[in-house]
């Protein structure tokens, strides 16, 4: 794995713009009213050619894991560097059990993987932004649009760790009918060089 470029930062010694829409360790209940904090360190990106070169796993860039399209807040869609949550290792690291698996290729959704808490899709609610989502579209040449195949290897994902939580198929609040969504929770990461201290 290549990961010599991984900076970890301090989201609350980040500028005030960057800190604004990241939120860092604020607290955020979920669509359920439950309380969490958003994530708190992050790793800063300095270029989409840096995010390409970072294999979090021997299959899985972290260019995969953050391409969001324009409904990302301006900032953190068209400028570097980028801040995305250091849990996102926990992700790869999964994705890369789960590859390893099914024996195929795993193609992750634009929006797939992280988004921050001003994206305007579901925003700080959704598990996305904890960086510790993947919204799974296709595997091998398999495309998940169907009960059959969301089903197959949503069984798969669920068989590897009591923390991993994965939607079933239907187009019910909380279901999927176009993508695998497989998530391991509110999950934080602190790296060794970092302080939790205020």
């Amino acid at each position: 794995m290549r990961t010599d470029f991984l900076r970890p930062i301090d989201g609350l010694r980040l500028p005030e713009e960057y800190r604004s829409l990241l939120r860092p360790g604020e607290s955020e209940p979920d669509v359920d009213g439950t309380v969490h904090r958003l994530p708190r360190f992050f790793y800063e990106i300095g270029s989409w050619e840096e995010a390409h070169a970072i294999r979090l796993a021997p299959h899985f860039t972290l260019a995969e894991l953050m391409l969001v399209d324009c409904r990302e807040a301006r900032l953190l869609l068209s400028e570097f560097p980028h801040y995305v949550p250091c849990a996102i290792v926990l992700l790869a690291r999964f994705l890369e059990d789960f590859r390893r698996e099914i024996d195929a290729p795993v193609f992750i959704s634009a929006n797939g993987g992280y988004r921050s808490p001003a994206h305007q899709v579901s925003g700080a609610k959704s598990i996305h932004a904890w960086g510790t989502a993947a919204n799974i579209y296709r595997v091998g040449e398999t495309f998940l649009s169907d009960a059959k195949s969301i089903g197959k290897y949503r069984a798969v994902a669920a068989s590897l760790s009591p923390a991993v939580f994965v939607r079933s198929f239907g187009r019910d609040k909380g279901q999927t009918s176009d993508h695998l969504h497989i998530d391991l929770g509110y999950a934080g990461l602190t790296p060794r060089e970092c302080s939790e201290a205020s």
